[in-house]
């Protein structure tokens, strides 16, 4: 079994590149089953947890206002009264990723995960990135919208996950030593990526049932 935590920023790819190495492996995909499960825990409404999400850009933005604006040692930000609710949230995200990687495993998409199983050996940590221009390209070939709306959509994705992480992990999300494999994934064609990633993670110990493909 095993985990695949799978960091990507925006225009990487991470929605298509993750799904597909899970299915190759024959390990189970979590993404909208997380915020689910969190909803549970928390006893509120699903969408409340996709709000709060984050994996989700405007849930992370709403974390990141109720820190404050105040910079602290590492580059993140001061809490202030509105985060006890955030914090419930992250909290019960990171229960959820950790049981995960207890039961059954699998792979899963953004929530920090590589900083929250940073220590677990049957875990295999990835980081999807690439230039800045070459993400825009690729999210707007994607999201057929505007250059000029998607850029926007970029850098606020960038700055607010960068700030989730920096808050609750007191880390740098981009640094290369928080992962085991860091692909430029606007170099390669994504299922090559896949190849690189299903490779490492077999390399790792980490499979499931019979893989597709193999």
């Amino acid at each position: 079994m095993g985990v695949v935590t799978v960091s990507a920023t925006f225009g990487c790819g991470g929605a298509e590149i993750a799904p597909a190495v899970a299915e190759r492996l024959g390990l189970p995909f979590h993404d909208r089953v997380i915020p689910a499960q969190v909803a549970l825990r928390l006893g509120v409404p699903v969408e409340e947890a996709e709000a709060a999400d984050e994996s989700v850009v405007r849930g992370l933005w709403r974390v990141v206002a109720s820190l404050g604006s105040m910079p602290d040692p590492v580059g993140g930000v001061l809490p202030d009264a509105g985060v006890p609710d955030e914090r419930a949230f992250r909290l019960q995200t990171e229960r959820v990723v950790t049981d995960i990687a207890d039961g059954a495993g699998g792979v899963v998409l953004g929530r920090a995960a590589a900083m929250v199983l940073r220590d677990r050996p049957d875990a295999l940590h990835v980081r999807l990135d690439g230039p800045p221009e070459r993400r825009l390209a690729a999210a707007v070939a994607h999201l057929g919208r505007p250059a000029d709306e998607v850029r926007r959509e970029l850098q606020a994705a960038d700055r607010a996950r960068a700030a989730y992480v920096r808050h609750y992990h007191r880390c740098d999300p981009a640094e290369a030593r928080h992962y085991h494999l860091v692909v430029d994934s606007t170099a390669f064609d994504h299922d090559l990526v896949v190849d690189l990633v299903v490779a490492a993670a077999r390399a790792r110990g980490i499979s499931g049932g019979p893989a597709a493909g193999a």
